[in-house]
């Protein structure tokens, strides 16, 4: 039986929802709904013996939401070979919270902080969203620095590091030019107070 054959049927077995497994390039991925996501992260530890936890995180999908993924693996032994598979799920962008699993994997604690942190995605347990602290920002950072829409101001408040035209120097003689907004930043006035 495949590594693909061994997922199907343990979620099919599992939960009661029906899940959408992906065949592609890395990893093997099971879509799950977001009301699921303990149960089927819990599924693949107990189940299908994928006891070591490596990553989790979300991508910004813009309209579709946020893609929240867990990398899992099944380590070889016994003469079963290694095994990767990625838990993931969609959240809506307007409210994008999700179940803790951080009693499943300890290690997943730190990593929800950052993607807290970075995507403004809440994580709850026993049905209250989890205080969590910040881990790489300042405490007065404001807003979530890996989703598509938030600026990177910092890029116009400084001078752009890029190649400089031909025949232009530092000391500029006469009038200078207007220098160019690099990529992604808005126009100054739609951001700025």
């Amino acid at each position: 039986m495949t590594w693909a054959d061994q997922v199907a049927t343990a979620y099919d077995a599992g939960l009661a929802v029906p899940v959408t497994l992906e065949e592609g390039f890395g990893p093997l991925a099971v879509d799950v709904p977001a009301t699921h996501w303990r149960e089927a992260v819990t599924l693949a530890r107990d189940v299908l013996g994928c006891g070591f936890f490596d990553w989790l995180s979300a991508v910004d999908e813009l309209d579709e939401g946020f893609r929240v993924l867990c990398h899992l693996a099944r380590r070889p032994q016994d003469g079963v070979p290694l095994a990767h598979l990625l838990v993931r799920t969609l959240l809506p962008r307007d409210a994008p919270v999700l179940p803790s699993v951080r009693d499943v994997f300890a290690g997943a604690g730190w990593h929800e902080r950052e993607t807290h942190e970075m995507f403004g995605i809440d994580f709850t347990a026993d049905g209250a969203v989890l205080a969590l602290e910040p881990l790489l920002l300042p405490e007065e950072f404001e807003g979530h620095p890996l989703r598509k829409d938030f600026v990177l101001a910092s890029r116009v408040a400084r001078p752009w590091p890029g190649a400089k035209e031909p025949g232009e120097s530092d000391a500029t003689v006469g009038r200078a030019r207007r220098r160019p907004r690099p990529p992604g930043v808005p126009d100054e006035g739609t951001w700025r107070p």
